[in-house]
């Protein structure tokens, strides 16, 4: 592509762009098309087949039926290997589901990574349930194994394990506890799809996995989630829960026939009180990008280690990926994240840096995500009229985490930067983005 221009080497590792002056301080930009590079950052990627797909469903009018549906998650079950998979109208109510599934009622106490997206967490509230936050191994950044034992009560009935940004959590130690302890081990691979773990997909090591399918995500349906599983009473728990129309003819369970359709009543109520069908439209459409998913997020992978690679040895940055050689990967890269280490380049500041970077043509910004332990939500407000917080309301003791509790997850707000999701691998133009920030760190190490 774009033959006319320089190659990596004259574009990234020569003094002409990385030894000039700042563009914050009024020097020239180390990448000054970067607004119009499009093409590297275009998602989700829809083509006639797509269209054809979703068209098909339109004109059948059959948006709210469920045959395409099952179609979609046979396929997705064989693309993971496993046994069960249930689609939903978003990942957040696949992974409530997965909660109710796995037994987790009023009362109980379910483990998860201060660090993520509220929808890893937030939904035990409506089951009665709280959460208890742990800290994050500070490489990885996702759930620490060694922080985790400690947050264990004879009340935990589960572990969220977030593959987070995509990185693969350490899952040989939290299963080890998990089985010691006996509890459930819900994964939570909304920013993960297709990432490995030893080898093996994530999604395929707990009880239960579920994922949120939304446009932005690197496994894209318009809007979506997929719940799976190898427990058939994980998997009809979670159908009776939300997916009304599909107990008469796929539960099997006495406890749960009873349950849904008691005194001979005919089954056909959700056991939730919530709809959680997807919409076929975005199944259709999910059968298609399944096709293509496994080439396209080896694409990302290798533009993001490009990037990376390119940045190797540049101070106050440091790559947040899968070591080298580990069998293990970061699938689609979704949200993809930096360290930062100040101290190498004099204290700067994580906001002055992302500031210098953005004014050289690259995107970045801290990092998107706010430590849950500290918002107000978890701890101040009483959502369902019970006359204290929601999260201490069924609880036996004061559970609230205060500033300082979670060190590693606190140190994210200033010690991680966002980076740019590359989804296409053009190495001219990823060599543009890794010379804006290799020359701002340079600038100020030497300053």
């Amino acid at each position: 592509m774009k033959a006319t221009m320089p190659s990596i080497q004259d574009i990234a590792e020569t003094d002409e762009i990385i030894s000039q002056p700042l563009a914050i301080e009024g020097g020239p930009q180390a990448n000054p098309d970067g607004a119009n590079q499009k093409e590297l950052f275009h998602w989700p990627i829809v083509t006639a087949e797509d269209e054809e797909a979703i068209l098909a469903v339109l004109r059948d009018g059959s948006m709210s039926d469920n045959k395409i549906t099952k179609q979609f998650e046979a396929e997705y079950a064989a693309h993971l290997g496993v046994k069960f998979a249930l689609g939903y109208a978003n990942g957040t109510m696949a992974l409530a589901a997965a909660m109710w599934a796995v037994g987790l009622r009023r009362g109980d106490e379910l483990i998860c990574p201060s660090l993520t997206y509220w929808a890893s967490a937030l939904q035990a509230f409506s089951l009665g349930a709280t959460v208890v936050f742990a800290d994050v191994d500070p490489d990885t950044l996702c759930l620490d194994p060694n922080d985790l034992e400690r947050r264990v009560s004879p009340r935990t009935k589960a572990i969220m394990v977030v593959h987070n940004c995509g990185y693969p959590a350490d899952m040989d130690a939290i299963l080890r506890l998990a089985r010691r302890r006996q509890l459930k081990v819900i994964e939570d691979v909304s920013h993960a799809h297709g990432g490995l773990y030893r080898g093996r997909q994530v999604g395929t090591f707990g009880d239960v996995a579920a994922m949120s399918m939304m446009s932005a995500k690197s496994f894209p349906i318009g809007e979506g989630g997929m719940l799976v599983t190898d427990n058939r009473s994980i998997y009809e728990h979670a159908l009776a829960f939300s997916h009304y129309e599909r107990t008469r003819d796929e539960l099997t369970l006495d406890e749960l026939k009873r349950m849904c359709a008691p005194a001979g009543i005919p089954l056909g109520l959700a056991v939730g009180g919530v709809k959680g069908r997807m919409n076929q439209t975005c199944a259709a459409m999910g059968r298609v990008q399944l096709k293509h998913h496994a080439r396209r997020i080896a694409e990302i992978q290798r533009a993001l280690n490009r990037f990376w690679d390119l940045l190797e040895d540049t101070p106050g940055i440091r790559p947040h990926r899968t070591p080298v050689h580990s069998n293990s990967t970061m699938g689609g890269w979704y949200n993809p994240v930096g360290h930062y280490v100040p101290e190498e380049l004099g204290g700067l500041s994580v906001e002055r840096f992302v500031q210098a970077v953005k004014a050289e043509g690259a995107p970045i910004s801290r990092a998107n995500t706010f430590p849950l332990h500290l918002h107000p939500l978890f701890n101040s407000a009483d959502i369902y009229g019970d006359g204290k917080p929601t999260r201490i309301a069924f609880s036996e003791s004061d559970i609230r985490q205060p500033p300082g509790s979670l060190p590693h997850v606190e140190a994210t707000l200033s010690r991680t930067i966002s980076i740019p999701w590359f989804r296409r691998d053009y190495p001219e133009l990823i060599a543009l983005h890794a010379a804006a920030f290799r020359k701002v760190a340079l600038h100020y190490a030497r300053s």
